[in-house]
């Protein structure tokens, strides 16, 4: 599955072994490969002459030299045994979005839906430590446009990502996260559901190879692949100084359009969103105003005043599930309320809540109270 038609595995695993030697980018890989004719011939080039192409040093070229084939036939064999694959810059799957950025990506690991790369795309993103408000509007917002068929992208990170990625996959829509980690790696660890729904039936970014663990440097490179994947980028809930706000920068420094939900002027998460309309942003009031923002149908949807769209379940919930979802659809409950309107015995029901509240769900509250996130 990681060989890229018209390439062999050889030429694809030298590539790869360039990529991963230190202070190779993308510009200088291009420059490798048009010299030398193809990946391979470049790792086997003489020193002087990879010295002597522009921008390389004598000390790149030692590094270059001591490149080996086999790192990326790791790396491939890896990727086999996950079932995922690598992008190219020029394989038809590569997101050409992705193609007119500056500072492009050399190549992209994607674990699941490949295709979603090629569909329009809103990046949502907020912080980490949101209010209900945000919740709300991330679940709202990611949901609207994932119905239109529209792939919400985010970073997979703890918080409002997680919310429109689980909220896109609830309503039936594709979604793509953008790790700052390799495949493998579990970041942050109470993801690891949402991760295996995200390569069941989303899709899985990231430059970095299996196995390679998150870094502080990995997340602003996240950040340009999140905008750079989409059309749009929606900022909810940002405290200033957050990543959510150096997304933002990337859209608009890759001529993007940036939507900012608004929020409660006292609200310290909401400052940087509200900061951004006032330089400008467009609010982001309903999925309709993203939609509009992508050419799309449906700008005209609104939101009823008073009375918000009721929340619809995950589809894959079990029976239990289901049932304890149906009891906090209106208010948090009591575990014993639960326990009894379920007729099922406590474990049962608390380990159908963990699962819940790891699916980001469900949350639990001070005195063994539950409520929908």
């Amino acid at each position: 599955m990681a060989d890229a038609p018209g390439r062999s595995r050889d030429e694809l695993a030298a590539y790869l072994a360039l990529a991963q030697v230190p202070g190779i980018g993308a510009a200088r890989l291009r420059t490798l490969v048009a010299a030398f004719q193809s990946a391979g011939a470049a790792l086997r080039a003489p020193h002087g002459a990879i010295a002597a192409l522009p921008g390389f040093s004598r000390a790149a070229a030692t590094a270059i030299r001591a490149g080996s084939p086999q790192a990326g036939h790791d790396i491939l064999d890896h990727l086999d045994r996950l079932g995922a694959c690598v992008l190219l810059p020029d394989d038809p799957a590569f997101p050409p979005l992705l193609s007119e950025v500056p500072d492009p990506p050399a190549l992209l690991f994607a674990w699941g839906d490949t295709a979603l790369l090629a569909r329009p795309a809103a990046g949502i993103v907020g912080s980490r430590d949101h209010t209900s408000y945000g919740a709300d509007a991330a679940r709202l917002l990611a949901a609207g446009v994932a119905g239109a068929g529209v792939v919400v992208v985010s970073g997979m990170a703890r918080g409002i990502d997680a919310i429109a990625h689980a909220a896109a996959l609830d309503s039936g829509g594709g979604s793509v996260g953008i790790l700052g980690n390799g495949f493998g790696v579990i970041y942050p660890a109470v993801n690891r559901v949402l991760y295996e729904r995200m390569v069941a039936r989303g899709c899985l970014v990231t430059e970095l190879p299996p196995g390679e663990r998150p870094h502080a440097g990995a997340f602003p490179r996240r950040n340009r692949l999140i905008s750079g994947l989409a059309g749009v980028t929606v900022v909810i809930e940002a405290a200033p100084g957050s990543g959510a706000l150096i997304t933002a920068d990337c859209a608009l420094d890759q001529g993007r359009t940036v939507l900012a939900v608004p929020g409660p002027i006292t609200s310290l998460t909401s400052l940087g969103c509200n900061k951004l309309i006032q330089q400008g942003a467009k609010p982001a009031l309903t999925a309709g105003d993203i939609l509009e923002e992508l050419g799309l149908p449906g700008a005209g949807q609104t939101v009823a005043e008073g009375n918000p769209p009721g929340r619809t379940p995950p589809p894959d919930l079990s029976t239990l599930q289901r049932s304890l979802w149906d009891t906090l659809r209106t208010e948090p409950r009591h575990v014993d309320v639960l326990v009894a309107t379920a007729g099922a015995d406590t474990g049962a029901v608390l380990t159908a809540l963990t699962e819940l509240e790891m699916r980001g769900v469900v949350k639990q509250e001070p005195g063994m109270v539950f409520g929908l996130v």
